[in-house]
């Protein structure tokens, strides 16, 4: 199949990177409130009503129409619950409610079945979690540590049952650890052209080299597999779920290796809260379990894969 993405989506991810350009840099995410301008900026795009149907003030747009939009709140390690409220609260909101999340007034945090954690949750006017939708005031919340800083963990009262949207959160989320490893790759090229060994670069090292190399092939293979989950969203394909699970494993595992190679190209200087690199670094330690861990996904996708084929090998002569 041969696909290319349209004027018109490539135009709505180019206004989010302007907007998120001029109100989310690297110190506005790291000293600023959350969720911060950036969020604000990404409201005013209408990314928050890009799900919500048209008759609700929305844009009514599909999974491809927004993915790369998604990549660049990765790019820009934009703090909030973005994928819980842009993906996830289209699907679970009362319809009374679907106008003031199209306008970017109303803030959700969700978590799927089987997920201990709402990110964000201090942030949210609803939580979506238990089967149901509730007022934040009305669920009892308790804080955990988490990897990112900008990123809080809370659990609660609620019964184990999660938000709906698994495979659309996962194609988002994927989406946002394509833009960090993106992010994170650019940050190490560029410091490998500066920090010098022996009176060389690192950069012109043949195993530095060969690592970003490594990391630049992971990105460009998982992109066309979290576009393609985003198209079969889109178009309600039978193997969405597949799909989705592909992408959120290649996504995480391509911008983990970004994030191993940027701390070594940059040294125990990389692990200081100093340095900016610590935005991307922690928020794709966050995202990669977030909305389906690895395991979750490679069992999904076995069992999408090895469905009818049987699981032991015959026996030899």
């Amino acid at each position: 199949m041969r696909f290319q993405f349209t004027e018109e989506q490539k135009l709505f991810a180019g206004a989010v990177r302007e907007a998120l350009e001029k109100t989310c840099p690297p110190e506005a995410v790291r000293s600023g409130p959350r969720p911060g301008p950036g969020w604000a900026a990404l409201a005013d795009v209408g990314l928050f009503g890009a799900h919500v149907a048209e008759e609700y003030g929305g844009l009514g747009l599909t999974p491809v129409d927004t993915v790369l939009a998604y990549e660049e709140t990765g790019w820009f390690a934009v703090p909030g619950p973005v994928v819980e409220t842009g993906v996830v609260a289209p699907l679970v909101v009362p319809a009374d409610r679907l106008a003031d999340l199209a306008a970017g007034r109303l803030v959700v945090s969700a978590r799927p079945a089987g997920d201990r954690f709402l990110p964000d949750a201090d942030l949210a006017d609803l939580v979506a979690a238990g089967g149901r939708v509730a007022p934040r005031g009305a669920v009892a919340l308790t804080p955990h540590r988490s990897a990112d800083p900008a990123r809080p963990l809370f659990t609660d009262d609620l019964d184990a049952a999660g938000a709906p949207g698994l495979d659309h959160a996962a194609v988002a989320t994927a989406a946002q650890l394509l833009g960090l490893g993106g992010r994170l790759l650019a940050e190490a090229v560029g410091y490998a052209g500066e920090r010098r060994q022996f009176g060389t670069a690192v950069g012109a090292f043949q195993a530095v080299k060969h690592r970003l190399a490594d990391v630049a092939v992971a990105l460009e293979f998982a992109g066309p597999l979290v576009h393609r989950a985003a198209y079969s969203l889109a178009v309600g394909a039978p193997d969405a779920a597949r799909d989705a699970s592909a992408a959120k494993l290649a996504a995480g595992r391509a911008a983990h290796a970004a994030a191993r190679a940027a701390l070594q190209v940059h040294g125990a200087i990389g692990y200081t809260d100093e340095l900016d690199l610590r935005l991307w670094l922690t928020r794709v330690f966050a995202l990669r379990p977030a909305w389906g861990d690895d395991a979750r996904h490679r069992a999904r996708l076995a069992g999408a894969l090895l469905d009818g084929v049987p699981r032991r090998l015959p026996e030899g002569p």
